[in-house]
């Protein structure tokens, strides 16, 4: 069986705080797992997680298996131990991330590899959580395509959608000048890292992100924007979550698309960018 794998030397555990993935978060607070790839890994999307949560007087204790350059297939076919870190339990959420999906073969694999995590989150007594994000700034067009790729997913498992990339155009429409993107237009900002945390705080904890500091401060390090600037990001925060809170994705539809998804004989793998997909048959 011919299996693509990356090289132990790509592969990043993020150890939070001296805790590492695979022995599971100590202590209380809600216990979350990311797998994912540079997208979570940029600005330690985990640990700002908990940063903001502090900020708001609760626990959140974050772990996450990372790769650059890896798709949720991967993960689950063996380039990372993320499953085996799953299995061994101690998690409440997990939060399963990839490049920017849009609908198609790529669509395909991304259930395909949903539902696989979601056995073993289930088994560990866990719920997993689709993070969504954006396309490149040079790809803009495919925000629909994404999001709807991610709500798919998230409908399939019954699943939590995380929708960053709501939020990141929430803000834009605010304030068109806001700075999100990192340097290279395709990976985020401090800023848009930030914006990702807010939402994943707010959906997961159930509290208001506009009750949040207008002052975080991260790593150590103010975030170098004004008092209103960061007001307004909690609220593009809040105003994405308040799009799912009926959950308006149409959790019927999606279920049947992620079905006739699982029957395809087509088992394909997207990369980060979603170059040209390679062909795959994936293990559980």
């Amino acid at each position: 069986m011919r299996v693509r794998r990356h090289s132990a030397a790509l592969v990043l555990v993020a150890l939070l705080g001296c805790r590492s993935a695979a022995a599971g978060p100590e202590g209380g607070g809600l216990r979350v797992l990311f797998v994912g790839n540079s997208l979570t890994s940029a600005n330690d999307l985990p640990r700002m997680l908990e940063e903001v949560a502090a900020s708001g007087g609760d626990t959140i204790r974050a772990s996450a298996v990372v790769a650059p350059g890896t798709a949720l297939i991967d993960h689950a076919n063996g380039a990372t131990n993320a499953l085996a870190v799953i299995r061994r339990g101690g998690w409440d959420v997990v939060v399963l991330q990839q490049g920017p999906t849009w609908p198609g073969v790529c669509l395909d694999t991304l259930v395909l590899a949903t539902r696989i995590f979601d056995r073993a989150i289930r088994g560990a007594g866990a719920r997993p959580a689709l993070y969504m994000v954006w396309p490149a700034a040079s790809a803009l067009d495919y925000f629909d395509g994404v999001r709807q790729s991610y709500e798919t997913a998230a409908g399939a498992v019954d699943g939590v959608l995380l929708p960053a990339g709501v939020a990141w155009r929430e803000a834009w429409r605010a304030y068109p000048a806001m700075p999100l993107y990192g340097s290279d237009d395709f990976h985020p900002s401090r800023v848009g890292t930030y914006l990702a945390a807010l939402v994943m705080y707010e959906r997961l904890t159930g509290r208001d992100a506009r009750a949040l500091p207008a002052r975080p401060v991260l790593g150590g390090r103010p975030l170098d924007l004004p008092d209103e600037a960061v007001r307004l990001l909690q609220q593009a925060a809040h105003a994405a979550n308040a799009k799912y809170e009926t959950r308006s994705t149409k959790a019927s539809e999606s279920r049947t698309a992620a079905e006739r998804s699982a029957q395809d004989d087509r088992r394909w793998c997207c990369s980060l960018l979603s170059a040209p997909c390679s062909l795959l048959t994936p293990t559980s």
